[in-house]
C-alpha cells in the first residue's frame, strides 16, 4: 500500500515553552534541555545536524556528535579533509540542529567555527577506543575507494604500525572544531502546529535578547 506523505500527522501535546520559563544564559538552557533527553532515553541524544557551505555556494549537511560544551562553545570531532573540514576552511559559519522527538523539541544554532587547540584534540583523541583511533588513521574521509576491502587492509597496516596497548598518535588531518553560537533558538511541540519557539540571539553589546517568535 502506498502511503500518503501528507496524510502523516503527529499531534504536539506534552509541553510548552515560554520567555519567562527559560534560563537567562542559551547555554544552561541547552544543558538542561540535553539532559532531559538523556535522561528521557533520547536515542543519540547528542547527534547534531551539522550544516555547512562551499566556497560554491552548495550547502551540505550530516549528522555529527556532540563531544563537548566548552567556554560557551559546542564542541565535536572530524576529518579536516573531509567535505565539511573543506568547507570549514573556507567559510567558517555554519549551523547545527539538535532533535529529540521523545521531548517533542528541537534546537537551532548558528554561528562561526574555528578549530579547537591541537593539546584538545589530542587530549580527547587520547581518550578514544584503540579501534576509533585506527579508524582516524585509515579512513580518508569523503574520498573515493575501489572496496571495502581496500579499507580493510589500511586497518591491518595500521594495527601493525600501532598494536593495541601503544600509543596512537593524532593524525594531523583529524581533530576538533568549536562553534561560538550567535544564535540559538529552542522549539517546543504544540498542538495545532502552533510551536513556542523561543530565540537567543546576541546584541551589538553582546548580550543576548531573549524573544518569541511565530511558529
Amino acid at each position: 500500500m502506498k502511503t500518503n506523505l501528507a496524510d502523516i500527522r503527529i499531534e504536539y501535546s506534552s509541553r510548552n515553552l515560554d520567555c519567562k520559563d527559560v534560563a537567562r544564559s542559551p547555554i544552561k538552557q541547552f544543558e538542561t534541555w540535553l539532559n532531559q533527553a538523556m535522561e528521557a532515553g533520547a536515542l543519540e541524544s547528542t547527534a547534531m545536524n551539522l550544516a555547512t557551505v562551499n566556497p560554491n555556494g552548495q550547502p551540505s549537511s550530516r549528522i555529527v556528535l556532540l563531544k563537548g560544551i566548552e567556554k560557551d562553545q559546542f564542541i565535536f570531532y572530524t576529518n579536516y579533509t573531509s567535505h565539511k573540514g573543506l568547507d570549514l576552511a573556507t567559510q567558517t559559519s555554519a549551523a547545527i540542529n539538535f532533535f529529540w522527538p521523545e521531548l517533542e523539541r528541537q534546537v537551532r544554532i548558528e554561528g562561526s567555527i574555528l578549530k579547537v587547540d591541537p593539546s584538545e584534540s589530542d587530549g580527547y583523541f587520547e581518550s578514544r577506543p584503540y579501534g576509533s583511533k585506527i579508524g582516524a588513521w585509515v579512513s580518508d574521509q569523503s574520498k573515493k575507494i575501489t572496496s571495502r576491502k581496500e579499507l580493510e587492509d589500511k586497518v591491518l597496516e595500521y594495527q601493525q604500525k600501532y598494536p593495541e596497548g601503544s600509543v596512537v598518535p593524532r593524525p594531523s588531518h583529524w581533530g576538533g572544531y568549536a562553534l561560538t553560537p550567535n544564535y540559538i533558538e529552542f522549539w517546543q511541540g504544540r498542538p495545532s502546529r502552533l510551536h513556542d519557539r523561543i530565540v537567543y540571539e546576541l546584541d551589538e553589546k553582546g548580550e543576548w535578547e531573549i524573544y518569541r517568535i511565530c511558529p
